[in-house]
């Protein structure tokens, strides 16, 4: 009611917070607590719930340290490996007050460039990110930089759905191949290679192999033909494929 005075927004929100469970073998079981797994509308109404339960506390009781948030992952950054392990534990004790527990496996300290007594992880996963140090070469000699590159995760997923579309098998134009390929091309420039693009070269390199093979299968090519053939079409229409402006054949 703080948030939202619709009483149809409400009845729908109270319907999904006390749908119950249906199991494999069929039996109902009640919910009491949380929201649905993998329910539509799940991120949402935990989005709703951490902003007061961790941002507004964050911003009340622990206003200096900056932290990102989406959905129910987190990133908090302190300075001190003392400062680190205090707001963890005070962290923690807040989720446990209000009924939430913390992943055992995802929750825990990075040290990106740090001294610290303990070991930490240098890296981390971040919205199919990974975030780790990397010594970058500056006006002023080497320097310990933190920089994001496309996690494996990210990767794999990427490039299982450029596997799943068995371009080798489309008889059709290249035009038209490229044509139905730009939009998850496109997206995956847009969303990873918005600062620096090198991180995805792999991925784009795959692509390239992909239609490699779609040359060799259409024109009927050994692989040195269809390399010339395909470093002629780029030659000709450089922009056909996005990633052409990245990788090209």
């Amino acid at each position: 009611m703080h948030y939202c005075a619709d009483k149809w927004v409400l009845l729908y929100v109270t319907r999904w917070l006390k749908a119950g469970i249906v199991q494999q073998d069929g039996m109902y079981l009640d919910r009491e607590t949380g929201t649905p797994q993998g329910g539509v509308i799940s991120p949402l109404l935990a989005n709703i719930f951490l902003h007061v339960v961790f941002d507004r506390w964050m911003q009340i009781h622990h206003p200096e340290k900056p932290f990102e948030r989406y959905a129910d992952d987190i990133v908090v950054h302190c300075k001190t490996e003392k400062q680190a392990l205090f707001v963890l534990k005070m962290i923690q004790q807040r989720m446990t007050d209000c009924k939430l527990t913390l992943h055992p496996a995802k929750t825990k300290i990075v040290n990106l460039r740090g001294i610290t007594e303990k070991k930490y992880p240098r890296s981390f996963d971040f919205l199919g990110f990974t975030i780790r140090p990397l010594w970058a070469k500056t006006s002023k000699g080497f320097k310990l930089m933190v920089s994001c590159f496309m996690s494996t995760k990210s990767k794999t997923r990427v490039l299982a759905k450029f596997k799943s579309f068995y371009i080798h098998k489309w008889r059709k134009p290249i035009e038209l191949i490229a044509q139905k390929l730009k939009p998850v091309v496109q997206g995956v420039i847009n969303y990873y290679c918005r600062f620096w693009t090198a991180h995805t070269h792999q991925v784009w390199y795959q692509l390239n192999q992909r239609l490699l093979k779609w040359v060799q299968w259409e024109k009927g090519l050994y692989k040195k033909a269809a390399v010339k053939w395909l470093k002629q079409k780029y030659k000709e229409q450089p922009r056909l494929f996005p990633h052409w402006q990245l990788v090209h054949p």
